[in-house]
């Protein structure tokens, strides 16, 4: 047995996957950074930092959120997504991923910040068999292979059209994540707080409308708010929200310290 193959020490990356919403076109927003060296030189990706000797992986993921965004959160605010360790998902010395989700209660303007040349933010969408993620000039997906043994088989890497694809297995991540937030919507639906702390049924609809690939006058409003009564608690006030009757406000009703 080849003892430097079974002592080998990979890097450790924390890949953080950035929620926002957008109050003014009613649409869910993830961060895309652009990479400025290699690998993936000038490929568009999800934000990554190496994790320190002195940190959680979870301060890692809150401190890259300082970092590229200017935003002090709580741990209420992140969660751990998935561990991703196929040695084909990185070129070159083998890296692997810790990915945590981030929801930020708020939209903040980016800046590149360290190791990117580019930061915007890129509106959700979907397709039959894909979410999308699109900005004014392009348009990313994440990838329709059902399977994870076989998405890596079939992974191109950097050979990879990068007008077309995301830096390493961030395809494969953002649907790991998409297909997460959605099966959570029923029983804990953290991606609401990229509302802020209070919200009306009608922008949780929107939110949860792209996770369920449906439209959100697909989601009707009675059945929704029925059947989420345990997860959400009314604050008992309301806003002005155009002519008409005021909307409810409501709140997530457990989150973790």
């Amino acid at each position: 047995m080849d003892s430097q193959n079974v002592l080998e020490r990979p890097f450790i990356t924390i890949t953080n996957l950035i929620w926002s919403f957008d109050h003014i076109t009613n649409r869910v927003n993830i961060l895309l950074v652009k990479r400025d060296h290699e690998p993936y030189n000038n490929y568009w990706a999800l934000p990554e930092t190496f994790m320190r000797a002195q940190e959680s992986a979870e301060e890692a993921a809150l401190r890259l959120v300082r970092e590229k965004i200017g935003m002090d959160l709580s741990g209420s605010h992140t969660e751990q997504l998935a561990t991703f360790t196929n040695p084909l998902r990185t070129p070159g010395e083998r890296a692997l991923s810790l990915a945590y989700m981030t929801f930020l209660p708020d939209k903040p303007q980016l800046k590149a910040g360290y190791g990117a040349s580019d930061a915007r933010w890129f509106t959700m969408g979907y397709s039959q068999k894909t979410y999308s993620f699109s900005d004014a000039q392009q348009t990313f997906q994440s990838t329709d292979c059902p399977v994870q043994r076989t998405y890596y088989k079939e992974f191109d890497g950097t050979n990879a059209d990068p007008a077309k694809h995301l830096a390493f297995d961030h395809e494969w991540i953002l649907k790991v994540a998409c297909e997460r937030i959605r099966n959570k919507l029923d029983y804990q639906p953290n991606i609401l707080l990229i509302l802020g702390g209070k919200f009306t049924l009608k922008d949780a609809r929107r939110v949860y409308s792209p996770f369920l690939k449906v439209t959100v006058e697909q989601i009707d409003n009675s059945n929704f708010k029925k059947s989420h009564r345990e997860l959400f608690t009314d604050l008992g006030s309301s806003e002005v929200n155009g002519p008409g009757r005021p909307a409810r406000l409501y709140k997530l009703a457990h989150l973790r310290a």
